[in-house]
C-alpha cells in the first residue's frame, strides 16, 4: 500500500504566489525562462533555472549555477517571499485550463515505494538529466520539482477533497498562459489521519504519470546522503491525481527525411501496413490505430491494417506501431531516444506546430497520433514493462514554487 505524509512546505508568503509560481524548470529553456522572469525578481525560475542570472554563463550544469540556486533560495527565505509552514500539512491543488478542472493531493511519498516499485514507472531515465537534479536537490537542500503521480479513483478520498475545497482557497490566482490555479491547506489533525490512512489501506499503487527523472533523482540523493541525515530525504514531492481527473494529450512526432526515400516511394511503403487517405484538412486522429501524416504540403489519414500490430499492452500502443511500421522498418529510425533524426511535439502545441516543421524545411514529415489513455499507462505499469519514449503529455502542467519540500532540515 502507499505510503505519503504530510509536510513542511516552503512556500510563497500571502499576497505572492502568482509572482512566484513558474512552470516547470523542464519546459523551458534558459533563453525562454530568461525573458518569463525578465523584471520579475520574486520568479521561482530564479533557483530552478538559475544560469539566469549569470549572463554569458556556456554551460548551464556547472558548480556556479547549483550554488546560484542555493543563493537565491536563502535570498528568497530571508526577503520573506518564501515562508516556511509551521507543521506538517497537506494541500489540495487546483488547476483549471479551458474550463477543464484538475484536483490532486500534494504531500510527500515514500522513496521506499519508490524503490520497491508501490509507485510504477512507465519510462527510461536518461543519466543526464539526472544528474543535473541531482546536482539541483544536493546542493539546495530542496526538491523543487514536483512528481506528478496517479492513482484508481477512491471514493473516499474524491469525497473530503471536495470538502476541503468548499473552504477559503490558500492561493488563487490566474497565470499568465491563462490557467487557473488554487490551493488549499490541510492542516486538521483528523483531515491529515484520514488521508493518510486512505492511501494506507485504499491505495494499492502509485503511478508516475510525469516526473520519472525528478522521482529518481530524489531516490539517488536519499542514497549518496551519509547515514543520520534528516528523514525528510526519505520522501519526496509528489501531486497525487486520482485516474478520472487526468487528461493525456497526443505526443506527435517529426522526423528530418525519408531515409533517402523519395515521397512517391515512401508513400508506397506505407501502403504494405496501413490503407493511406488524403484528407482535405489538417487530421488528428479520433481512434486508436488511426495516424495523422503532413508530407509535402499534403495531410494524410493512415489506418492500421489488421494483423498488422500485437495485442500485449505494449504492442496495442499507437506509438507502438507507428514506432515498428514507419520509424523502424521504413524510415531507419531503430532508437528513437538517441537518434537525432526524430523529434517530439507535444499536443498543446496543436497540429499548425508539425506544419511549420515541415514547410520551413527543418523536417520532411510529421505524424499526429491518438492521446495513450490512463488505462493503458496503467497496464503498462501494472505488466512491468516500458512505454517508448515520449508517449504521454499531461496539460496542465504543476506550477513550481508554490509548495517546495526541504531535505535537510
Amino acid at each position: 500500500m502507499s505510503v505519503i505524509q504530510p509536510f513542511r512546505a516552503l512556500r510563497p508568503a500571502p499576497g505572492k504566489a502568482a509572482a512566484v509560481a513558474s512552470p516547470p524548470y523542464d519546459v523551458l529553456n534558459s533563453a525562454e525562462a530568461a525573458e518569463q522572469a525578465a523584471g520579475n525578481p520574486q520568479s521561482f525560475l530564479r533557483i530552478t533555472k538559475a544560469e539566469i542570472d549569470l549572463p554569458g554563463i556556456s554551460d548551464i550544469h556547472t558548480r556556479e549555477v547549483y550554488e546560484k540556486a542555493k543563493a537565491n533560495l536563502l535570498s528568497f527565505r530571508e526577503k520573506g517571499d518564501l515562508l516556511r509552514e509551521e507543521k506538517p500539512a497537506y494541500y489540495i491543488y487546483e488547476l483549471i485550463m479551458n474550463g477543464r478542472s484538475q484536483t490532486g493531493l500534494v504531500a510527500v511519498s515514500s522513496i521506499d515505494d519508490y524503490e520497491n516499485d508501490v509507485i510504477k514507472k512507465h519510462e527510461f531515465t536518461r543519466p543526464e538529466k539526472e544528474q543535473d537534479r541531482i546536482n539541483h536537490i544536493k546542493t539546495t537542500g530542496a526538491q523543487t520539482g514536483n512528481v506528478f503521480l496517479a492513482y484508481r479513483d477512491v471514493p473516499a478520498m474524491n469525497d473530503l477533497v471536495h470538502t476541503v475545497q468548499s473552504r477559503k482557497a490558500l492561493y488563487d490566482f490566474v497565470a499568465a498562459d491563462g490557467i487557473h490555479h488554487r490551493v488549499w491547506l490541510v492542516d486538521s489533525q483528523q483531515e491529515i489521519d484520514s488521508i493518510s490512512q486512505i492511501f494506507k489501506t485504499a491505495v494499492p499503487f502509485t503511478y508516475i504519470a510525469d516526473g520519472h527523472h525528478r522521482a529518481a533523482s530524489a531516490a539517488k540523493v536519499r542514497r549518496a546522503l551519509p547515514a543520520g541525515y534528516h528523514n525528510n530525504a526519505n520522501y519526496f514531492l509528489t501531486t497525487l491525481f486520482p485516474a478520472s481527473q487526468l487528461h493525456i494529450m497526443d505526443y506527435n512526432r517529426v522526423v528530418k527525411d525519408l531515409n533517402g526515400l523519395s515521397a512517391e516511394d515512401f508513400l508506397r511503403a506505407l501502403y504494405e501496413d496501413f490503407d493511406v487517405e488524403r484528407m482535405p484538412s489538417s487530421f488528428s486522429p479520433t481512434a486508436p490505430h488511426e495516424f495523422g501524416m503532413y508530407l509535402g504540403h499534403q495531410w494524410y489519414k493512415l489506418i492500421t491494417k489488421e494483423g498488422r500490430y500485437t495485442h500485449d499492452p505494449i504492442g496495442v500502443l499507437d506509438v507502438t506501431i507507428l514506432s515498428n511500421l514507419v520509424l523502424d522498418r521504413i524510415l531507419g529510425i531503430a532508437d528513437q531516444r538517441t537518434d537525432k533524426r526524430i523529434d517530439f511535439v507535444g499536443g498543446i502545441r496543436g497540429l499548425h506546430e508539425l506544419e511549420k516543421r515541415v514547410n520551413s524545411g527543418e523536417m520532411a514529415v510529421a505524424f499526429s497520433l491518438h492521446p495513450v489513455s490512463i488505462e493503458q499507462l496503467f497496464d503498462i505499469a501494472d505488466s512491468g514493462n516500458i512505454m517508448p519514449p515520449k508517449s504521454t503529455w499531461f496539460e496542465p502542467k504543476l506550477r513550481d514554487g508554490l509548495l517546495t519540500h526541504l531535505i535537510y532540515e
